[in-house]
């Protein structure tokens, strides 16, 4: 009955996570989804509110990284699990929304846009648990 629980508790927190992204044009101010979707390779960046855009990337940043953290908890619960994923998602946040800010300053000396659609793909969805999951698994059971 516990590890039922825990499966749904799990799934719930994934249906969250495809929530956010299904939402993400009510949710958050981003007019680079658009952009993304188009003729990225050759036009110009919109125009648009640079700080709504940050908020926005943000505030949707937070909210994958607290469901992350709290699908981490749930598979491993171990505190440590939890204060290392929270170390590396503040750490590589701040790496890749400096980052991101940089190339939408300077995106368009630098021509094409790809590199900005990987920094904001980082921020916006949850890759970083794509990583942490099988890491933190695999060192679970080569220590053992």
């Amino acid at each position: 009955m516990k590890r039922l629980l825990t499966i749904g508790i799990i799934l719930l927190l994934a249906i969250l996570l495809v929530l956010i992204r299904a939402f993400e044009n009510s949710l958050f101010y981003d007019p680079l989804l658009v952009f993304f979707k188009g003729a990225y390779k050759t036009a110009a960046l919109p125009k648009m509110d640079v700080l709504a855009l940050h908020f926005g990337v943000f505030l949707r940043f937070f909210m994958n990284t607290i469901i992350s953290i709290a699908i981490l908890w749930v598979v491993f619960k171990n505190k440590e699990v939890v204060k290392i994923s929270a170390l590396l998602y503040c750490l590589l946040f701040f790496i890749f929304f400096i980052v991101f800010g940089f190339i939408i300053f300077t995106s368009e000396e630098v021509g094409g846009h790809l590199i900005l659609f990987y920094v904001r793909r980082f921020l916006i969805q949850p890759l970083f648990l794509l990583i942490l999951l099988p890491a933190f698994y695999f060192q679970k059971y080569k220590s053992h």
